[in-house]
């Protein structure tokens, strides 16, 4: 096993201190791929200002509005967070059989607040597919031609698109992922849709749910398969991808759907996806604990930036179901209840998207124990089988998110890891995957243990062989 000298390693730690607090202030930023659904079914909202300096405090960098409510979008204005408006479905049939009426309608919803708020994308409808309502449906696209047109006609085509949102029921097979197709009684209308975004290079918005994929599944593995926590995870039948979180499958479910019809190139975008904190008492699923772990996992697997198994490489825009609880909504209670913040403003529970949080990065104090656990380490010879260990960082952050799973098959090489549903391949052990910017202080025992048995995932040390674990003291080390 290579080793590092001791001339060496004052510098090897001082370089990854340098690059933990770079990366620190560079999370301090907001990250465009993380977005928070804004409703407004309620009597208790703060005020539109009060609401925008909430956002800059976070690392949220867009904002999905079901409407168009012209006292928020000002509020967002010089802020640089990405807004989505949207046309409501009562007002599709007028922005359809008139252009006129779609010309007004950006008149009244866009230029009075364009450049200064930054007004990304308009959503005409939401889930209008499955009302089933067949006259709405056949005037879907007409509308979003239209409002695409009166955008053209300011000069802002391109700039500001034009999309729809659909549920997953639009898909009549999403398990395996592999096998998604779209429901054959909505193709058509879709394929005119999808003709149209792909001209105009706007996302496929769609709203995945593993909250609601538990509530008709309520096993315990498919509640860990829910939350990215530790699972055997689930083998796709038609590729052999092993899936080892649903929100995964379900994305590259739709992923699959769009190939098969064609539409390869199409992006999607997750319009709604969360986790209800509280319901009844008849709803299986909702807790803090679980919205806790499935937002915060969630958050961190789009900011790992390594993809779904078949849109490798990036992180799908998701915006996150919401940012307050709605006390209007009707339904069960599970409706009202999926609020990140309090309308006082608080967290609801912290799943890291605090500026603040991110970089309150305590650096332990003395590198005496770290010297005696880097002796203990280079002795270390990474051959044991697999275990599952969790042992927390010394960083500050949440005990919460991704978990890592490493194949290995008595001594032979490590090949590759799974983390959070993603692939990490190498030629041997040696390589390394750090999930979190802020876990770079723990670099350097990765680099010693080898890749496949120490990896670092959003503020959790996850030991996969038995051997690092008992350097350590187990899982107990800290």
């Amino acid at each position: 096993m290579a080793t590092l000298s001791p001339l060496s390693v004052p510098l090897f730690l001082s370089l990854l201190l340098l690059l933990l607090l770079i990366s620190a202030f560079n999370l301090a930023d907001s990250q465009s791929f993380i977005g928070v659904n804004y409703g407004q079914v309620a009597d208790n909202l703060p005020p539109p200002s009060s609401t925008a300096s909430l956002l800059k405090s976070t690392s949220i960098g867009k904002v999905r509005l079901y409407g168009a409510d012209g006292a928020i979008i000002k509020a967002l204005a010089n802020t640089g967070i990405g807004i989505v408006i949207g046309a409501a479905n009562g007002e599709i049939p007028a922005l359809a059989s008139d252009p006129n009426s779609a010309t007004q309608w950006i008149n009244s919803n866009v230029l009075p607040y364009y450049p200064s708020s930054n007004i990304t994308l308009i959503t005409v409808g939401n889930e209008v597919m499955t009302t089933m309502d067949q006259g709405l449906i056949s005037q879907l696209l007409p509308a979003m031609r239209n409002v695409q047109n009166a955008l053209n006609s300011v000069s802002l085509g391109g700039k500001v698109k034009v999309s729809t949102v659909h549920s997953m029921a639009v898909l009549t097979r999403s398990d395996p992922p592999s096998s998604g197709l779209f429901n054959p009684m909505f193709q058509n209308a879709l394929r005119g849709l999808l003709e149209f975004q792909k001209d105009t290079g706007s996302p496929f918005a769609i709203n995945p749910y593993p909250f609601f994929a538990y509530q008709s599944d309520s096993r315990p593995e498919t509640l860990a398969f829910c939350l990215f926590q530790p699972n055997s995870g689930r083998v796709d039948s038609g590729n052999g991808i092993k899936y080892m979180n649903m929100f995964d499958a379900q994305v590259d479910a739709v992923r699959s759907a769009l190939n098969a019809m064609g539409f390869k190139n199409n992006e999607i975008m997750v319009a709604e996806t969360g986790w209800a904190y509280s319901g009844d008492s008849n709803e299986v699923g909702p807790s803090v604990e679980n919205a806790r772990a499935y937002n915060g996992n969630l958050i961190a697997h789009l900011r790992s930036m390594v993809g779904t198994p078949l849109m490798p490489g990036k992180s799908v825009d998701t915006y996150i179901f919401a940012l307050y609880d709605e006390d209007l909504k009707p339904g069960p209670a599970s409706e009202r209840a999926f609020g990140l913040f309090k309308t006082d403003l608080s967290m609801t529970y912290d799943v890291g998207l605090s500026k603040t949080s991110q970089y309150s990065v305590s650096i332990p104090s003395t590198v005496a124990s770290e010297s005696l656990f880097l002796s203990l380490a280079l002795t270390a010879s990474v051959v044991a089988p697999c275990v599952w260990c969790c042992i927390r960082s010394s960083l500050s952050l949440p005990c919460t998110l991704s978990h890592t799973h490493c194949r290995r098959g008595g001594t032979a090489p490590c090949v590759w890891c799974y983390i959070s549903g993603f692939v990490w391949t190498g030629s041997d052990c040696g390589f390394v995957v750090v999930v979190g910017i802020f876990d770079l202080w723990w670099l350097w025992v990765a680099l010693i243990c080898g890749g496949c048995g120490f990896v670092v995932a959003g503020g959790f040390v996850w030991w996969t062989c038995s051997d690092c674990g008992l350097i350590c003291g187990g899982c107990g080390w800290l």
